[in-house]
């Protein structure tokens, strides 16, 4: 006597075929829509591929001569990170704080969301640029840029892990009459510190490839050497300096990702 078995096949998304197909050649159709008016001049892009050929062919083999401008800009890299992201995680904390729903009253939660919000809306070249308008060229518009990056990272998380807490060791602290300080450190502190230094590594990290990226709009970093070489038509010295930064970005990430498995 066989036994036959039902074997389980997912559900599609859409249960409704004619609704699902609606849904497929719709899609199809908007992206074949844009693709028909997208604004590209065929002839600009064709000579594009001859100047990109003189681009990689000038490139090729990478400069390292100027060794010590390139070791300057990564070394001024570095510390634009450590100065936002130390920055940018202490401002967090108290932000994280009046971001949780079960920490702050509704007018201060909605404040902290607010904050939040806004430090997650712009792009780091964007903040970058306004930096650099109002504060001038240079390290100090990177770490400002950085610090509100790392605000609206390390903040949105912390408020989720503190949203997260066990609540009965707070109100056990509580009912014994403990001050809200006492509280604070005893009850919360010890639950939300392993995550604090995980989004403390992490946006390190991650402050290490921004301030590449702003430093093209003149926030300083290696970022701006590599602005002023593709200016001055020193290809293979921008190669050199983009082969650097990759190697400086794997090397942090792996770091980091053992930092982060041994503290979990």
């Amino acid at each position: 006597m066989s036994i036959e078995r039902d074997t389980w096949t997912k559900p599609p998304f859409i249960a409704n075929p004619a609704l699902r197909w609606a849904v497929y050649l719709g899609v199809i159709a908007y992206f074949g829509w844009v693709g028909m008016n997208m604004p590209i001049d065929w002839e600009r892009v064709s000579e594009g591929i001859g100047r990109a050929g003189k681009i990689f062919s000038g490139a090729f083999p990478p400069s390292f001569e100027r060794s010590q401008l390139l070791i300057d800009g990564f070394l001024e890299s570095l510390k634009i990170a450590v100065l936002a992201t130390a920055g940018g995680v202490l401002l967090s904390i108290p932000i994280a704080f009046m971001a949780a729903s079960n920490m702050a009253p509704r007018p201060i939660f909605y404040l902290g969301r607010a904050i939040i919000i806004i430090a997650r809306s712009f792009h780091p070249v964007i903040v970058a640029i306004l930096f650099v308008k109002a504060v001038g060229f240079g390290p100090f518009a990177g770490v400002l840029t950085l610090v509100v990056y790392s605000i609206g990272f390390v903040a949105k998380m912390l408020a989720e892990r503190i949203e997260e807490i066990d609540f009965g060791q707070v109100e056990a602290m509580r009912a014994a009459g403990a001050p809200y300080l006492s509280t604070l450190i005893y009850a919360i502190f010890p639950q939300i510190i392993p995550r604090q230094i995980g989004l403390s590594i992490y946006q390190l990290d991650s402050n290490l490839r921004a301030s590449a990226v702003v430093g093209l709009v003149g926030a300083g970093g290696i970022g701006a050497t590599l602005a002023n070489a593709f200016g001055r038509y020193d290809y293979d010295f921008a190669l050199a300096i983009t082969i650097v930064i990759v190697g400086v970005i794997l090397l942090s990430e792996a770091i980091s990702g053992i930092i982060r498995k041994r503290i979990q």
